[in-house]
Order: C-alpha cells, then sequence, then structure tokens
C-alpha cells in the first residue's frame, strides 16, 4: 500500500503542472487525497496503478490542451472508474469541487458497458453508443480523446486488436473529431490508422516527406518571403508559415488521382493568421487576399469562402489555390487567431467565446443524428450508411422566398428542402420554383438558390423518392409515411375482404388467408391485403381461390385489366343502366369519401363517372379510362353518374403528355421553356429517348383542369419539330 502512496504524488504533480487555474490550492489537496484514497481502495497492483495514471494524464492533456475542456471534463475522467467501482460518490465530487459530472459520468459509464461486451462498432449496440453520445457533447470528445491516447500507445497492444481500433478510427472517431471541429486531432487518427492498417505505404510517404524536406522548405521560404513584406505594409500583427498536408490526406490524393507521390503537387499550405480584435476579422482576411492575389496569379474554382458562412462544425477561414513560383500550385490559407484556435480545438473554442458564435450548428446535427437513433426501422448496414452520410455531409446554403437561410448538406435536392421546413410539405410536394423557375422535386440545390416549394393535395411519397432525397432526415420521413400508407391500404383491404365475406356468407379465417397469400406469391398478409385495397387483386377471383383452397389445385379466376396501351379510344362504353343520382364534385361535397382513379387520372373538366367501391367511398374515373368496360359490363349497379362543380381553384393534378417529334438541337428546351412561361402549369418530370432521328418523350405536368391543359397540347404541337402529341393514361 506504501507504494501507492510514494508514487501517486509525482504523477499527480504532471497533473496539475501547467494547469494551476484549473482548481483551486483547496481543491487539489481534495484531488490528491481522494486520488489516493480511492486507489487505495482498489484491487489494482502499484504497476497497475501506475499505468492508470499514466494514462489518465495523458486523456486529461488531450481534453485541456488540445480539446479545449475543463474541470468537469478532467473530474469525470479521474474519478468515473472509482463511482463504477462503488468507491466514491457522484455527489460527493459534485459537492467537492462544485461542478456537475453525472450526465457526462452517466454517458462514460453506459459507453464503458457496451465496450465491455466485446462490441463491434458495426452492430446494432452501435446505435446505443451513439445515442450515449449524442446526450452530452463532452462525452462525445471525452470518447474522442480517449481514442486519441489509445491510438498514441497502440504498439503496446496485440497486432489483431491493433487493426480492429485502427479501423474504428477511420470509420468512426476521425469523421467525429472532424464533425467537432478538431481537425488537428483528426489528421492524427487518421495518420495513426494508416500507420497500423497499412504499414510500409504509411512509411514510404513518410520517408519521401522527410527526403523533400529540405527542398519543400526552400520552396516555402521562396514564396513567403515577397508575401511578408506587403503583409507587413497592414500594419498590424501576424505569422506565416508552410504546413505539411497529412500522411493520410497525401494516401488518399494518390489513391483518387491514381499517381504517385512525385506527381502530387499540392503537399503543402502557407497558412497566413492575423492577431485582430474581432471586428476587423473579415475586412482584414479580405485585404490579405487581394494581396496574394496581386502577388500570384489565383484559381477561381478554388477560392472557398468561410468567412461569410462557416462550416457546421464551427471552421472559418478563407481559402485559396495560387500559381507560385516554378509554376507550382500552392494553397493559401487565411485566418485569424480566433477562427485558427477554432480550427484546432473545434466546437469547445466556441465555449471560449462564448456570445461571439452560436451552437446552433451543432444542436441541429444532434438533433439529426437522434432522429436517425430514433428509426427503428433501418438495420445495422443501413444504420451505419445513414450515420456516416451524416458524418462527412458538406453545406449548400439556400433561402427562402422570405430570405431564411436554410443549410442542408451538399447534393441535397428540392425534396429534401422541403421535408427539412416541415414533413407535411415534403409528403405534398410535386416541384419547387427556384429563383423563379419550376424545377422538378429531384432538383440539386446549389449555393444562393431561392427556393419557393409547390404542393399538391392528392401527392403521396412513393418508393422511388428514397432515390431523390440524401438527407437522413428526409429518408426516414418517407419511410415512416410509405410505412402509414402501406398500413393503411392493409387495413382497408382486410376490411373490404372482411365485408365482401360477410354478405357472400363465408366463414372469415386469418389462418387460410394467410395460407393462400403466400400460395399467391406474396411476402406477407399485408401485402396481399394492400393489393386488394388498391383493386389490383378482384375479390371474386380470391373469393374463388379460398374456396378451393384445399383442393389439389388452386383454379385462379383474376379479373385481366387492360393496360392504357392496349386500349382502343372508339371503343369507349355507353353508359345505358345507371343511377339516376349524379354525383356533383367539388370542394363543397361532403359525407361521401371519393378518390380520383390512378388508372386514368382524370383532372378538372374531363368527362368522368363514379365507382362506388365495396368499403363506400367512390372512385371517379375518366369515361375513357381502359377499364371502364369491365366495369360497367359486370358492376353496372355500382355505377355513378358524376359531374364537376364550381371552378378549378387552388388544386393541381398530375397528368402525362406523349411527345413524339424530330431530334433536333434545342427541340426539348424550347418545349420545356413553353411550359415554364404558362401561369397555370408546372413541369413535374421529363424523360426524353432518341432513335433514327426521332425523340420520344413523357411530359408529367401538373394542371389545374382540362381546359389548360388542351391549351398547353396545341401550343405544343406548333413548336417546330413536334409530330404528335398526346395524353397517356398512366403517369
Amino acid at each position: 500500500m506504501s507504494k501507492t502512496f510514494i508514487t501517486l504524488p509525482a504523477h499527480y504533480k504532471l497533473l496539475v503542472k501547467g494547469n494551476e487555474m484549473l482548481f483551486s490550492s483547496l481543491e487539489r489537496k481534495e484531488l490528491r487525497r481522494l486520488l489516493r484514497t480511492c486507489y487505495a481502495s482498489s484491487a489494482l497492483s502499484p504497476e497497475a496503478i501506475e499505468a492508470d495514471i499514466h494514462k489518465k494524464i495523458a486523456i486529461v492533456n488531450a481534453l485541456l490542451h488540445e480539446v479545449g475542456l475543463g474541470k468537469a471534463a478532467v473530474l469525470s475522467v479521474l474519478f468515473q472508474d472509482f463511482i463504477t467501482a462503488n468507491l466514491l460518490s457522484i455527489d460527493r465530487v459534485e459537492k467537492t469541487f462544485s461542478s456537475n459530472i453525472s450526465s457526462i459520468t452517466h454517458g462514460l459509464m453506459r459507453v464503458r458497458e457496451l465496450y465491455e461486451r466485446n462490441t463491434s462498432l458495426e452492430t446494432e449496440n452501435f446505435r446505443k453508443l451513439l445515442l450515449t453520445f449524442a446526450q452530452d457533447i463532452r462525452v462525445i470528445l471525452i470518447i474522442i480523446a480517449t481514442q486519441l491516447q489509445r491510438m498514441r500507445m497502440l504498439d503496446s497492444e496485440p497486432e489483431a486488436q491493433r487493426l480492429q481500433v485502427a479501423r474504428e478510427s477511420t470509420f468512426l472517431y476521425a469523421p467525429l473529431a472532424h464533425r467537432m471541429g478538431l481537425y488537428k486531432i483528426k489528421t492524427e487518427l487518421e495518420d495513426l490508422s494508416l500507420k497500423h492498417t497499412n504499414r510500409d505505404i504509411y512509411k514510404g510517404i513518410a520517408e519521401k516527406i522527410n527526403e523533400t524536406k529540405r527542398s519543400r522548405d526552400a520552396y516555402i521560404f521562396e514564396f513567403i518571403s515577397p508575401l511578408k513584406e506587403k503583409l507587413a505594409e497592414l500594419g498590424v500583427e501576424f505569422s506565416i508559415k508552410g504546413r505539411t498536408k497529412s500522411i493520410h490526406s497525401i494516401y488518399n490524393k494518390i489513391k483518387k488521382q491514381n499517381t504517385t507521390f512525385e506527381n502530387i503537387y499540392d503537399l503543402f499550405a502557407i497558412r497566413i493568421i492575423f492577431d485582430v480584435p474581432l471586428e476587423k476579422e473579415k475586412a482584414l482576411c479580405w485585404q490579405a487576399y487581394s494581396i496574394v492575389a496581386d502577388m500570384y496569379q489565383p484559381n477561381p474554382k478554388r477560392l472557398r469562402d468561410w468567412l461569410s458562412i462557416p462550416k457546421s462544425n464551427g471552421y472559418e477561414s478563407l481559402h485559396t489555390t495560387v500559381l507560385g513560383p516554378q509554376n507550382k500550385w500552392v494553397e493559401v490559407q487565411i485566418r485569424t487567431v480566433r477562427m485558427d484556435e477554432v480550427a484546432e480545438k473545434g466546437l469547445a473554442a466556441h465555449w471560449k467565446y462564448k456570445g461571439i458564435k452560436s451552437e446552433n450548428g451543432m444542436d441541429e446535427w444532434l438533433k439529426n443524428i437522434r432522429e436517425i437513433l430514433e428509426n427503428p426501422e433501418l438495420n445495422a448496414v443501413d444504420f451505419m450508411d445513414e450515420f456516416k452520410l451524416n458524418l462527412y455531409d458538406k453545406e449548400v446554403f439556400v433561402f427562402t422566398p422570405n430570405g431564411d437561410l436554410h443549410k442542408l448538406p451538399k447534393g441535397a435536392t428540392a425534396l429534401d428542402f422541403a421535408f427539412s421546413i416541415h414533413s407535411a410539405l415534403g409528403s405534398k410536394c410535386v416541384g419547387a420554383k427556384v429563383n423563379g423557375k419550376n424545377m422538378p422535386i429531384k432538383y440539386e440545390l446549389a449555393n444562393g438558390d431561392q427556393i419557393e416549394v409547390l404542393t399538391s393535395p392528392i401527392q403521396k411519397p412513393n418508393a422511388s423518392w428514397l432515390q431523390l432525397v440524401t438527407t437522413s432526415r428526409a429518408k426516414n420521413k418517407i419511410r415512416q409515411a410509405l410505412k402509414e400508407i402501406e398500413y393503411k391500404d392493409a387495413e382497408m383491404g382486410r376490411e373490404t375482404l372482411l365485408r365482401r365475406f360477410k354478405n357472400w356468407k363465408i366463414d372469415f379465417d386469418d389462418g387460410k388467408i394467410s395460407r393462400l397469400a403466400k400460395k399467391k406469391g406474396y411476402k406477407t398478409v399485408s401485402d396481399f391485403y394492400q393489393e386488394i385495397a388498391r383493386e389490383k387483386l378482384d375479390a371474386l377471383a380470391v373469393r374463388d381461390a379460398y374456396v378451393d383452397l384445399d383442393k389439389k389445385e388452386l383454379n385462379s379466376d383474376n379479373v385481366e385489366l387492360r393496360s392504357a396501351e392496349s386500349f382502343s379510344a372508339d371503343k369507349q362504353p355507353k353508359f345505358e343502366n345507371t343511377k339516376e343520382d349524379v354525383l356533383i364534385i367539388g370542394e363543397d361535397l361532403k359525407h361521401v369519401d371519393f378518390k380520383l382513379s390512378k388508372c386514368c387520372n382524370p383532372i378538372f373538366g374531363d368527362d368522368v363517372f363514379g365507382f362506388v367501391a365495396v368499403n363506400g367511398g367512390i372512385k371517379i374515373h375518366r369515361a375513357d379510362c381502359p377499364n371502364a368496360p369491365q366495369l360497367i359490363e359486370r358492376f353496372n349497379y355500382r355505377i355513378v353518374k358524376a359531374v364537376w362543380s364550381g371552378k378549378a381553384i387552388g388544386s393541381q393534378y398530375p397528368i402525362t403528355l406523349r411527345i413524339v417529334g424530330n431530334d433536333d438541337i434545342g427541340i426539348v428546351t424550347n418545349i420545356t421553356s413553353l411550359i415554364s412561361k404558362e401561369k397555370n402549369i408546372t413541369l413535374r418530370s421529363i424523360s426524353i429517348d432518341t432513335n433514327a432521328g426521332l425523340f420520344q418523350g413523357n411530359l408529367t405536368l401538373m394542371v389545374s383542369e382540362n381546359k389548360d391543359l388542351e391549351l398547353i397540347i396545341k401550343k405544343i404541337k406548333l413548336i417546330k419539330g413536334v409530330k404528335n402529341v398526346s395524353r397517356s393514361l398512366i403517369i
């Protein structure tokens, strides 16, 4: 026991050295006493105590000097083990040091529990680990610092374990550090990971960097010498230096460009750092940019302005790439001392400069992460993909018509934007006005776009939307909406079949229905019910198959509905034997549940009729619907005459036009330009195929009534090169 008391003070001095301001004199004495007491009460050997203190000192130093956390984080690291072992209470630590550590300590305990199960971070337990992270940001930062300390000491661990820890650093901890703004730690984690996963490549690049150091230093001196003279004329304190890029970054460039080390031109960057008050920062950085651009030719495509709109992790800087001596491209980073500290210490640096920068970006990110965590539909692989997507995203900034700024990941679409505003808006989205021009939902947002979401009351999400969005929020909301639609359809299908069986005086057996669904090739009975609700599976055929289920052969008697392609206009049905009542379709219609049929997509003004569904609702069909003849022939008693009432105000309907014409230059542009000028018509999507000098295209439009549709068809027919325009029955 005496050895414990001999070794502890020496390590304690290392702990408090340089951090005298962190604890008062009384707190330092109490800290020493608590550590001695806890270690004396533990079952650790003197050697184990020695190693444990060394480890904790390394983590604490990283938290204090490389991350920028304070007393609560330090106390959590030092005492967490003892609190977990019930050798010390959280209340005692909080009262002794006047610091709230409970949320951090509980988070670290949950993380430890997962690690003790030898949990692979690519399993479902990974979700629990991240949920722990998201409760208190400091838990994330402590875990990153702990991983950094472990990576620095990784040579002492077995090789198999080294590989696993190194891989985890690459796919989780380095991206997390980057998202927290800890660029320096992120870079070190990536380099150390490469060192242990691909030692030969790491060693080869490191050696070449050392071999070229002399010539590189000479070039940097040649580049910055004239710059220093010009920058000095600004009359403010500054520093300027060259920084070699990380080994991992160089390795990625070699892989991406499929080249050699010698052909990588941007091995280093020049960093200019000014020490000026906050109010002068932006102006001075742009002045410095002007000096650099006057001295060396800039590449306008490589200008990165993170002064006006900082990155979501708080990063601020002005980057440009210029053509230096010997015609070599050089990256120049211009920033201030404050910006440099934020770039090095990320989120924690914002706390130091409290009131200067908000933390809304990080709050938004954590909210987004929680939405992923709370989605039970994602399996482990999908979950990892979604999470990585949010770690690596780059931002694009767009505006609402009112001028409100919204930030989304690069590659986000108009549909992503709609869902970012509100899930109900996203579910009804049919397109967007981008800078005054109509664009489809798949339009990819660009910086500075002004976006107005266009909606339709009859719009619903479908599975293809998942391919049109990039944000996890939009994907989650679409999946939820699809699940709800499927659930409602399945419930309606079951209720429909139950009523029909009751009318036919047939006993309804869920077990037999499940057998029937399986025999017909459906994965689940829910899919079977959905087909009935969507009228893709005829109830009479289901009845016959159900009755004959126990026979050796099942004689399926499904009704075959004709497709739009096989429909001929001269075979339209005549309504000879319909009900006397006429259904008036309009916004004032109450107590009647009617829907527009998807098989023919009627719009306001079309000649239509109603078909009474078994669930009591009414489906509205066009008179020239391809399914009309069979509906009238078999179910004449369920046909209702229908007419539109009032005027088409406020609603838009999707229709598809089939266009055939000569494959001339500009013809498609002429068509889309014509449509964009129409006030009451919106272009939703367009697809074009060309063959042998002809093009065939499908245009999906949103129109208010058939008069507008007839007018646009006439206008399109007048375009030179257009041979035929017809309305398709299928969208």
